[in-house]
């Protein structure tokens, strides 16, 4: 069974029993995942953005878009417009599987892994996970590798509280710290 046909089984229902929702279209889902990787080494070398973008494609199953500086910072010597980024929003099927992957395969890669911070919420029901290295996923070579680069995932999700969001990624297999 996917991600999704367990969601739409069995967590949509667990959800409205413990939150007491009138219906199912009350119950907090997952809206989109944006996978984020800072290239700031991309302002000195070029060629750093081309494989940036191809391990984000290779992770994600989609192109990713490349992200530009909105202001110029004299110190980091960046300059409006420069390319120091890509990103890539994963909606639908494409998210659930992202998910899944990160959840099963991804996670339990990372060395010294002991959960994931329960408390990497923002107050409105979306999740923050942080990872070190791109090299936890399956999808990318270790030799085709130029250099380690960490990236953000964010998890948006319908939910009105981070309470309602813990629940409902917890449901989902999302493996959180035990607190204490």
């Amino acid at each position: 069974m996917t991600l999704r046909e367990r969601y739409e089984r069995e967590i949509v229902g667990a959800l409205q029993r413990r939150f007491g929702y009138s219906c199912a279209m009350q119950v907090p889902r997952l809206t989109k995942i944006v996978l984020n990787m800072g290239v700031g080494d991309a302002v000195q070398n070029e060629k750093l953005l081309d494989s940036a973008v191809a391990e984000l494609r290779a992770v994600a199953g989609q192109q990713p878009v490349v992200t530009r500086a909105k202001k110029s910072v004299a110190s980091f010597k960046l300059r409006e417009g420069d390319k120091i980024g890509v990103m890539v929003t994963l909606r639908g099927q494409r998210m659930y599987d992202f998910l899944e992957r990160l959840i099963q395969l991804a996670l339990p890669r990372v060395r010294d892994f002991h959960g994931c911070n329960p408390d990497s919420f923002d107050g409105r029901g979306n999740y923050t996970l942080g990872l070190r290295e791109q090299l936890i996923f399956p999808e990318i070579d270790y030799d085709q590798v130029q250099k380690v680069r960490g990236m953000d995932v964010v998890v948006v999700t319908s939910a009105g509280t981070d309470e309602e969001a813990r629940e409902l990624l917890q449901l989902l297999g999302m493996p959180f710290r035990k607190a204490g």
